[in-house]
């Protein structure tokens, strides 16, 4: 029998059976999403597209809370439904149903959900699904993936209602995929409705997936009965097995490829703009030129091309108009947040990837598969340090210094590690900035070990602890106390190094280097050699973060190619001066951040050590 036409039937017959089911997702006024570690309110609205308080309407007490592995429901919006719709995976769900249920292709829901693997395919995963319209219609633009008749098994996604004779992506009038719908009554058993119906229990079933598995039927639920096969579509069903995901999935991966020259674009403020954002934006060029000419003595090509994208009241129009810049493997920029939305829907475009070396603001990378986030988000950035520190930490009595100044900037990481550490059962205690070193030696157990953490990272704040601190650890040497801090306080190392040393001081920070490190110290020289100066004296200094992303990215795609996301594990020899690198996708059909977080240990015994976390 004709595949296609064998699929179509089918496709017919499993559409009408599963037309209840799919009736039941899309009057939902809501879908699941199960939150995921580092997650916060704004990054989940964000990558739906809906306000944060129509989910807080639909979960009350999300505004203050959220907890990973739990469930928000997600609101459903209009202009949601113009062009996509978000599925939650259930229970016995495939690739091959979604395709029929929304009569998309493989290929199309696979292009939307670039993350999306066979691996990965599991219950509570949501999806992006294209809309069939929308779809058909990028496909006849070449922006799409082809019709249904081109994808071999996904062919089988022709809609309902489409005949063997009539060309993929032509819609005949379809009819409803339920011939009613069924309350359940007390004692009724799915044989018992099949056979009131005239259905078969596999079509009941089929029609309603949540009876699959050991779900049963519940009184007052409602079912889609479906209508009664013809038998042509009975041997159809009988004669075929539809395909698995990992064959949907292996067919609809898109083919690899290598690049024999990458093509490379910076877009940056390097003239017309402030001197001080200037003089960074050039810093940061000079950095990523001395990675270019390094990757070049390995053997790897690299054309670079570089564009002035000038003030952020500056249009990108005239550049994005280039024609050679849609040819580009990879660009880097921009610095102002105005620019990042015109070239973030550039690349996605084109299918550039776009590396973001600056801000941790914008949202685009949470519905933008081009992006790159080097500056991890906040939310993320604290659940890294969260499960680092309860590792690093366990068993120590923590102690919090509550700041008067400064403290705002610090209350939501303050606020979630402490919710952490009530999670575990951890000691804390709170003491005000203005406590002696006599007012708490009493407080100290000499069995106990303590990490004191001030709720601000402002220099004031040190200013007015670290004495305290001091006296405390000279004049109770047998009491065991350390410290911990933030990234803002490596720019005090200069004033505070042997205070640091003493109080046996950790603090975090996703960049970090000095002076001593042999990789930092060849960096210095070089640069110095290069452009006869030194780097401004600022963290993170922007000629490290230009060699090390410039780097990274480009002897990823020299080594990697288009497989370069399925390889990021693979590069853990690219070992950074500064600016550590750990991508994750924020979710199927978006882009990644960078989750890398350093402790930075400044021993008693004068030892500097730059913790890194796989």
């Amino acid at each position: 029998m004709n595949w296609l036409k064998v699929c179509t039937c089918l496709t017919l017959l499993v559409a009408a059976l599963n037309g209840g089911f799919l009736r039941a997702q899309e009057n939902q006024a809501y879908f699941l999403h199960t939150i995921e570690k580092g997650q916060s309110l704004y990054s989940i609205a964000s990558m739906y597209g809906v306000a944060q308080e129509a989910i807080v309407g639909l979960n009350p007490g999300s505004e203050t809370k959220i907890i990973a592995g739990q469930t928000l429901r997600i609101p459903r919006t209009t202009q949601q439904e113009d062009t996509q719709t978000f599925h939650t995976i259930a229970q016995g769900e495939t690739l091959y149903r979604l395709t029929v249920l929304y009569g998309v292709t493989a290929k199309e829901i696979c292009d939307a959900n670039p993350g999306l693997s066979a691996e990965n395919f599991r219950i509570g995963q949501v999806v992006r699904i294209p809309r069939a319209d929308q779809a058909t219609a990028d496909s006849t633009t070449g922006s799409g993936a082809g019709t249904a008749a081109t994808n071999g098994a996904a062919g089988a996604t022709l809609a309902a209602g489409t005949t063997p004779s009539q060309p993929a992506g032509i819609q005949a009038p379809v009819k409803s995929r339920c011939k009613e719908m069924h309350r359940v009554k007390r004692k009724e058993t799915i044989y018992s409705i099949s056979k009131e119906y005239g259905v078969s229990q596999e079509a009941l079933i089929a029609a309603n997936p949540e009876l699959e598995g050991k779900n049963k039927l519940k009184r007052g639920m409602w079912l889609c009965i479906p209508y009664p096969e013809t038998e042509t579509e009975k041997q159809s069903r009988e004669a075929l097995t539809p395909p698995s995901n990992s064959e949907l999935f292996g067919e609809n991966k898109r083919q690899s490829e290598r690049y024999s020259s990458i093509k490379a674009a910076v877009m940056l403020p390097l003239l017309d703009v402030q001197p001080n954002e200037s003089g960074r934006m050039v810093e940061y060029y000079e950095g990523f030129l001395m990675a270019v000419d390094s990757l070049k003595r390995t053997g790897v090509s690299v054309e670079l091309f570089t564009y002035n994208t000038g003030p952020a009241s500056a249009s990108l129009a005239p550049l994005l108009a280039k024609p050679e810049l849609r040819e580009m493997d990879i660009i880097f920029g921009p610095l102002y947040q105005q620019h990042i939305a015109p070239l973030t829907a550039f690349a996605e475009q084109h299918q550039i990837r776009l590396v973001i070396p600056f801000t941790s603001r914008d949202n685009n990378v949470f519905h933008n598969p081009a992006v790159y986030q080097i500056n991890t988000p906040q939310s993320y950035l604290y659940s890294e340090v969260y499960e680092h520190f309860l590792r690093l930490f366990a068993g120590k009595h923590v102690v919090f210094i509550e700041a008067t100044t400064g403290a705002e900037e610090k209350a939501d990481f303050i606020k979630g590690l402490k919710e952490e550490l009530a999670n575990r059962n951890v000691q804390t205690t709170s003491v005000p900035e203005t406590m002696t070193a006599e007012e708490m030696a009493p407080l100290l157990d000499l069995e106990q070990e303590y990490l004191f953490v001030p709720t601000s990272g402002s220099v004031v704040t040190l200013i007015k602890v670290l004495p305290q601190l001091t006296i405390l650890v000279r004049e109770n040497p047998e009491r065991k106390i350390q410290l911990f801090g933030y990234p803002e306080w490596q720019t005090y190392t200069k004033d505070y190094l042997e205070t640091f040393f003493e109080l046996d001081t950790y603090f975090y920070s996703s960049f970090y280097t000095n002076n001593l490190l042999p990789a930092a110290k060849d960096f210095i020289r070089n640069y110095r050699r290069w452009y006869g100066k030194e780097m401004s004296d600022r963290y993170p200094k922007y000629g490290m973060l230009g060699f090390d992303t410039g780097f990274y990215f480009l002897k990823g795609l020299a080594q990697f190619g288009s497989e370069l996301e399925a390889n990021f594990s693979k590069m853990n020899n690219i070992v950074p001066i500064q600016t550590g690198f750990k991508f994750q996708r924020v979710n199927n059909w978006g882009g990644f951040i960078n989750k890398k977080v350093f402790f930075v240990h400044f021993t008693r015994e004068f030892e500097l050590i730059k913790l890194d976390f796989d």
